[in-house]
């Protein structure tokens, strides 16, 4: 862990437990900084305020996210998928700070709002990571997505948060899979490229610029 991130995961913590214990409201910067042993001025250098020391986590993997689709993947519609399991990994890591998180969430209005607005920001950035890497695609398609794989997302999160026990990948894995198979994006297990034709079927469902992306793959192979 970087000298920068140290600070950042302890005063989160610090201020997660005072938000537990003494509530949100009555829980000040000052007695923030003072739990996780930092300055006043290191807590305003890291955060711009108490509700950003919530969703400091959501903020550095939008980042990663942003990071990860830049250089561009073969298989997109995966790509969000794989985003989609980071972000489940992250908080899977460190169950007992994110039921930590989603329980002061839940009592404060103000910070219920900011979810909203912060599970969206995930949603269009899958959505316009799309748009932008199979030109061509049906808006419709890759916003349905977006939303699909994000809502599947925290279906399988809320599990894991309400929860007292561990939710294994495999179960948003396998979640995830089924949402490819709907959308008729879910590659086959087995391929035979043994012969020189191409026979290509497709799900009904599936986007046209996929049919057209997939054609293309195949031909240039």
């Amino acid at each position: 862990m970087s000298e920068t991130a140290q600070p950042r995961t302890g005063v989160v913590g610090a201020a997660l437990e005072l938000f537990r214990t003494q509530g949100f409201e009555q829980t000040s910067v000052e007695q923030i900084a003072r739990a996780a042993g930092v300055s006043r001025s290191t807590f305003f250098r890291h955060f711009g305020g108490k509700e950003d020391v919530v969703f400091a986590d959501h903020e550095a993997l939008l980042d990663e996210l942003r990071g990860f689709f830049a250089p561009g993947h073969p298989d997109p519609w995966e790509a969000v998928c794989r985003a989609s399991q980071h972000v489940f990994a992250h908080f899977a890591n460190d169950p007992e700070l994110a039921r930590q998180r989603y329980q002061v969430v839940r009592e404060v209005p103000a910070l219920r709002e900011r979810e909203i607005i912060t599970v969206f920001r995930y949603e269009r950035l899958f959505d316009e990571y799309l748009r932008r890497a199979l030109p061509g695609v049906d808006p419709v398609d890759a916003v349905g997505f977006a939303a699909t794989v994000t809502a599947v997302h925290n279906h399988v999160l809320r599990q894991l948060l309400r929860g007292t026990k561990k939710v294994a990948p495999a179960v948003l894995q396998n979640a995830l899979d089924d949402v490819r198979r709907r959308y008729g994006v879910l590659p086959d297990a087995a391929e035979d490229g043994a012969d020189a034709m191409i026979v290509a079927v497709f799900p009904r469902a599936m986007p046209l610029s996929e049919v057209s992306r997939r054609l293309q793959s195949e031909l240039e192979r």
